[in-house]
């Protein structure tokens, strides 16, 4: 493992392109070199393939300088593993590195992201219209302030002061939003900024979900599915069916109606995210060859026990 290797052309680092992760094992300080962005995603699991992750498959006692771990070294901190078991824990476990332009860039990224998906899944109650995106951030910077107020300008009593007619208690127990952070994942992040918008209401806001009907023939729904590319980021429901075509329709759905068994075609009336109505409909077009179908019956429903 020549640190030679480093300073080719192909693949030369240059600091201003790297996210170093760093852990302290012993008394050494070990490093490897990431592609930017792509730590984050690994450790969310958005990311599964390490080449797209490491510039390069190795461990540094220092990467800027292009200075290789002695095999040495690594044994006596980590024992005899192979070098990919040391990568991975150094990539699941070390600090991640990185410079302030890159974490600020890397924030308004996370930011940006957030507010989408946060946007795409709340409306106004009353005309179950979507807010803009605009409307969204300003809703969550309210929140956010309100939040360091509570923190920082405490009341005589030392606590924070609730809304009127609300007790203290029930005031500290709602979900706060105090704005995004670059250790988490944007998904999660949404969530618990819906949840914060929810229970504050700095605008009347309710979780959405559009209200479909699925029929498919009963000879199509333990099939096995075909093999195809991802369809949709919305999809989050994809990732935890697997199996048959019956058990993937399923898991798009996050509240079921009902299930009913008519002859020889199959019906479920269920809600669903709008974010996953379109890759319902694709899948369910594409994996029986359109004789299933999904129908809209509503397309904003609120679920009160959100």
């Amino acid at each position: 493992m020549p640190s030679a290797q480093i300073n080719q052309p192909s693949n030369q680092i240059k600091l201003t392109n790297v996210s170093l992760v760093r852990m302290k094992k012993g008394k050494k300080r070990f490093e490897v070199a990431c592609y930017k962005n792509k730590v984050l995603e690994w450790r969310s699991g958005v990311e599964t393939d390490l080449d797209n992750v490491l510039q390069i498959p190795n461990v540094f006692l220092n990467v800027s300088k292009g200075q290789a771990a002695p095999s040495a070294d690594l044994q006596k901190a980590f024992g005899k593993v192979p070098l990919n078991d040391i990568i991975l824990e150094i990539l699941n476990k070390g600090e991640l590195q990185v410079g302030e332009k890159e974490r600020h860039a890397q924030l308004e990224r996370v930011h940006a992201e957030v507010i989408d998906i946060v946007a795409g899944k709340l409306v106004d109650p009353k005309s179950k219209r979507v807010y803009t995106t605009g409307m969204i951030e300003k809703a969550l910077d309210q929140l956010s302030s309100q939040s360091g107020k509570d923190t920082t300008t405490p009341n005589a009593s030392g606590t924070a002061t609730p809304v009127e007619g609300e007790s203290h208690a029930e005031h500290k127990s709602k979900p706060m939003w105090t704005g995004v952070v670059t250790t988490r994942d944007a998904k999660s992040q949404a969530l618990n900024a819906m949840k914060a918008l929810i229970a504050h209401q700095p605008i009347p806001v309710a979780r959405a979900r559009m209200r479909l009907r699925i029929t498919c023939p009963t000879s199509v729904l333990k099939q096995a599915v075909k093999s195809a590319p991802k369809t949709g980021d919305e999809a989050e429901g994809e990732a935890q069916a697997k199996g048959t075509v019956k058990d993937r329709i399923l898991g798009y759905i996050e509240q079921v109606e009902s299930q009913d068994m008519m002859g020889e075609e199959w019906e479920v009336v269920g809600f669903v995210e709008p974010g996953s109505f379109k890759p319902l409909s694709e899948f369910v077009s594409g994996q029986t060859k359109g004789r299933a179908r999904a129908e809209v019956l509503d397309m904003a429903v609120m679920n009160e026990g959100d």
